[in-house]
C-alpha cells in the first residue's frame, strides 16, 4: 500500500471520528438544554402545587391536554414533515424551497384551526358541561380552540429551527422559552391573588410566543445563501399534505395516547385526581426527553441517508441512537423508582397518591426507550401509513383500556393502559421496520 493512500484513509477514519464526535457532542448539549427544561418545569411544577389548588392546577393540565391533542391535528404533521422535506431537498431543490414549503404549512394550519374553532362553536354548550359535570369546561376549551393556531405556529416555528440547523435555538424554545410567560405570569397571579386565571395566563403566552419564534424565522429564512442547483423541484400545497398528514394522525394518536386518560380521569374522577396522575406523568418525561432529543437530532440524518440508500451509514446512525438512548436512561429510571416516594412529596405529601401509577409510568418508559429510534424512523423513511396504521390500534386499545381501567382503579388504570399501548406500538414498529429493512431500531 502507498503512503498517499495510506494517508487518504488516515484522513477518512480522522474525518469520521470528527463526524461521530460531532453527533455525540450536539446529542449531549441538545438533552443538557431539555434537562434544563424539564427542571425548570419541575421548579415551576413545585411552586404550583405549593401555590394553587389541585382543582386550578386540574384545569391548567386539562386545557394543556386539549392543546396537544386537538393541536396534533391542526397541524397535520407539519412540524415532523419539515423535517422530511429538510432531508429530501438537501441534494435536490436547495434549502430555500424550504421557505415556500414553510408559507404553506402555515395558511393550511390556519384554516384547520379555524375549523376547529367553529366547531367548538357549534357545539351546545350544556352538552360538554353535563357530559363533564363542570359548568367550567364549555368556557375552557373555548379559550383553547381561539389559541389553537397560535400554539401550532410555535410547535411548527421551532422545527423549523431544527430544520434550518438552529438545534439550540429550537432546544432553547422547546425546553425553556416555552415557559417563561407561563412561569413568569403565574408567579404575578400568585402575588396578586387571582390564580383562577392561571388557564387565561398559560393560553395567551402562546400568542406572544409565536410572534417571537415567527420574527426569528423570517430572520433566518432570508439569511439564507441559496446555491444555483439545477434539478430544482417545486413541492405543491398537495404534495406537503399528503406528506404530512398520515404524520399528523400518528402525531394526534401519541397525543391521545396521552390524553385519553387525563379525560377519563376528569370524567370519573375529579380536577384534583387529574392534578395528582399529571405530577407522575411530567416526571416520567425525564425519561421521554430523552428519547425525543436523541431522536430528533438524527431525524434528518435518518431520512437523508434513506433517501440516498447509504443503509450502511443509516445503520450506524441508527445503533448509535440505540445505544446512547439506552445508556442515558436505564440509570435514570433506576434512580427514579428508588426515589419516587420522596420525589413525589416535594410537590405535597398528597401527592404520593401517585406513586404506583408513576412507577408503572417509568418503568414502561425505561422498556420503550430499548425500542430506539422505532418513534421516528418509520416517518422518516416514507413509511407515514404504516406508522398511522400501528398507533391508531394503539390509540384503539389505549381507549378500551382507560374506559374498562379508570372507574374501577382510577390512576393505577390509566397507567397500565398508557404503558401498555406505548409498548405495542414500539414493539410493533421495530418488528416490521426490521423485516422490511433489516435495520434494529431495538437494544441488541
Amino acid at each position: 500500500m502507498s503512503f498517499k493512500h495510506q494517508n487518504k484513509l488516515k484522513i477518512k477514519d480522522i474525518l469520521r471520528k470528527i463526524k461521530q464526535n460531532s453527533f455525540i457532542k450536539r446529542s449531549f448539549i441538545t438533552l443538557f438544554l431539555r434537562i434544563f427544561g424539564v427542571v425548570l418545569l419541575f421548579g415551576f411544577t413545585i411552586f404550583l402545587t405549593k401555590s394553587f389548588s389541585p382543582k386550578i392546577i386540574g384545569q391548567y393540565d386539562f386545557v394543556r391536554s386539549f392543546l396537544l391533542a386537538i393541536g396534533s391535528i391542526c397541524l397535520l404533521g407539519f412540524d415532523q414533515s419539515i423535517l422530511y422535506f429538510k432531508g429530501r431537498l438537501v441534494n435536490t431543490s436547495g434549502i430555500g424551497e424550504l421557505k415556500n414549503i414553510y408559507v404553506k404549512m402555515v395558511a393550511m394550519l390556519f384554516v384547520t384551526s379555524l375549523v376547529v374553532l367553529v366547531i367548538i362553536l357549534l357545539i351546545d354548550k350544556k352538552f360538554i358541561n353535563n357530559y363533564f359535570s363542570d359548568q367550567e369546561v364549555y368556557s375552557i376549551l373555548l379559550k383553547g380552540a381561539a389559541t389553537l393556531f397560535f400554539h401550532g405556529l410555535f410547535t411548527l416555528n421551532t422545527e423549523v429551527f431544527r430544520a434550518l440547523e438552529k438545534i439550540y435555538v429550537a432546544e432553547l424554545c422547546r425546553n425553556i422559552l416555552k415557559y417563561v410567560p407561563l412561569i413568569v405570569g403565574s408567579i404575578l397571579l400568585f402575588y396578586w391573588q387571582k390564580e383562577t386565571y392561571l388557564v387565561d395566563v398559560f393560553l395567551i403566552g402562546f400568542v406572544a410566543l409565536s410572534f417571537i419564534s415567527s420574527v426569528l424565522v423570517i430572520i433566518y429564512f432570508r439569511n439564507i445563501v441559496e446555491q444555483h442547483i439545477n434539478n430544482k423541484v417545486e413541492i405543491s400545497p398537495k404534495e406537503v399534505f399528503l406528506k404530512s398528514y398520515p404524520i399528523a394522525i400518528s402525531g394526534m394518536a401519541i397525543f391521545l395516547l396521552l390524553c385519553f386518560d387525563i379525560m377519563f380521569l376528569k370524567k370519573y374522577r375529579n380536577d384534583e385526581t387529574v392534578a395528582f396522575y399529571s405530577v407522575g406523568v411530567k416526571l416520567m418525561t425525564i425519561v421521554s426527553v430523552i428519547i425525543v432529543t436523541i431522536n430528533t437530532t438524527v431525524s434528518a440524518k435518518i431520512a437523508e441517508h434513506f433517501a440516498t440508500r447509504n443503509i450502511e451509514e443509516l445503520k450506524k446512525t441508527v445503533t448509535k441512537s440505540v445505544r446512547l438512548i439506552f445508556g442515558i436512561t436505564l440509570p435514570v429510571v433506576v434512580m427514579m423508582c428508588v426515589l419516587s416516594a420522596y420525589i413525589l412529596s416535594f410537590f405535597g405529601d398528597q401527592y404520593i397518591a401517585a406513586q404506583k401509577a408513576f412507577l408503572i409510568l417509568i418503568i414502561g418508559q425505561g422498556i420503550c426507550s430499548a425500542f430506539g429510534t422505532a418513534p421516528i424512523y418509520l416517518n422518516m423513511t416514507g413509511r407515514q401509513h404504516i406508522f398511522q396504521i400501528i398507533l391508531i390500534v394503539a390509540v384503539i386499545i389505549n381507549l378500551l383500556l382507560n374506559r374498562f381501567l379508570i372507574p374501577v382503579y382510577g390512576m393505577t388504570g390509566a397507567a397500565i393502559a398508557f404503558v401498555s399501548s406505548s409498548f405495542f406500538w414500539n414493539f410493533v414498529s421495530a418488528v416490521i421496520i426490521y423485516k422490511k429493512d433489516k435495520v434494529k431500531v431495538f437494544l441488541s
